[in-house]
């Protein structure tokens, strides 16, 4: 194991569960020393190497969720961390599907924060002003990913148009690596266990039968393979754990959003990053965790893959962190 001073890192992965801090871990390609930290810092990190980058991986505190506490591990990790050039958060989140659309999110795929017309990427949906009636007027904005991943972004898209993704292979190569994570809950659970509840249906008692769904299961026939697929858009974020799809699918149709979350609005004004979630469940009153492990992986392997198009001499470049948010 390698021992590097604080200033040779250059990306910080912030994970708010321990499955997700697990699923990161499992992605370095060789692990380091812990480093000193800065004083009033009480981020545990984990250090390492992806490809030719420098990482630093720190968690929420236990039973600690949100925006604040993840915005707290931020400024804790860029006070010790004086070099690092941008941030992932990698983890799980809520889809808001949208068949009509031809938004076909399942579980286990990942979706990844992209500007959207005015916003951003990251969408705090409970900084709004109520306006009655379930009607909302959004207030304050959040900045966008930094440019450097846009451009990986659209390398990559471009990339899975002509050839497969590496996250299948990145999968295989991690249960290789560390045995005990199929056997921990982390391995595909199987596309039976996947289910989308028809919204029309829950409780209406209709006379005739739904032309969508099949005993409250919406239709959506079989893919090709299980592995992932990749979705890019807005992600809702806020402080309340959304399980309803009511509310759910007003995020959805207002705002075009396609994940809902609760820890990346705090990071995005004060630590340049993207965000990056495998989905666990569908954001409804039928969420479990028995996808959360998979959906964790799935999302840090997305990460991996992404980090693998970016060239350390190019993060190099880029303006410290801290320069960025005290502009």
């Amino acid at each position: 194991m390698d021992l590097l001073p604080a200033e040779e890192y250059r990306i910080g992965i912030i994970c708010a569960l321990p499955h997700e801090m697990t699923a990161a871990k499992a992605m370095l390609d060789e692990q380091h020393k812990p480093t000193g930290q800065a004083n009033g810092d009480e981020n545990v990190y984990q250090l390492g190497k992806v490809y030719e980058h420098n990482v630093v991986i720190a968690g929420l505190p236990a039973g600690r969720y949100g925006t604040v506490a993840a915005a707290s591990v931020a400024k804790d990790m860029l006070r010790t961390f004086t070099g690092l050039r941008f941030g992932l958060m990698v983890g799980i989140g809520g889809g808001i599907p949208n068949i009509k659309k031809g938004r076909d999110i399942r579980l286990g795929d990942v979706v990844i924060s992209e500007p959207r017309g005015t916003l951003g990427g990251v969408l705090q949906y409970d900084l709004v002003k109520n306006l009655g009636e379930d009607e909302f007027e959004r207030k304050g904005m959040l900045n966008p990913p930094p440019n450097l991943l846009l451009a990986a972004l659209t390398s990559l898209q471009a990339e899975h148009d002509m050839n497969n993704s590496k996250v299948p292979e990145i999968l295989n190569s991690v249960f290789e690596r560390y045995k005990k994570l199929e056997k921990s809950g982390y391995a595909f659970p199987g596309r039976d266990k996947d289910t989308l509840r028809c919204l029309g249906c829950i409780g209406n008692g209709l006379p005739e039968p739904c032309r969508l769904c099949t005993n409250g299961a919406i239709n959506r026939g079989t893919r090709e393979d299980d592995d992932p697929h990749f979705w890019y858009g807005t992600i809702a974020s806020g402080n309340e754990l959304v399980k309803n799809a009511v509310r759910r699918d007003k995020l959805g149709e207002k705002y075009d959003a396609i994940c809902v979350e609760m820890e990346a609005a705090g990071l995005m004004n004060d630590f340049p990053c993207l965000i990056i979630r495998g989905i666990c469940d569908y954001a409804d009153s039928h969420k479990n965790d028995e996808w959360q492990k998979y959906a964790a992986l799935t999302s840090a392997a997305y990460a991996k893959e992404l980090l693998g198009f970016i060239s350390a001499e190019r993060t190099q470049l880029q303006k410290p962190a801290t320069e960025v948010v005290s502009q």
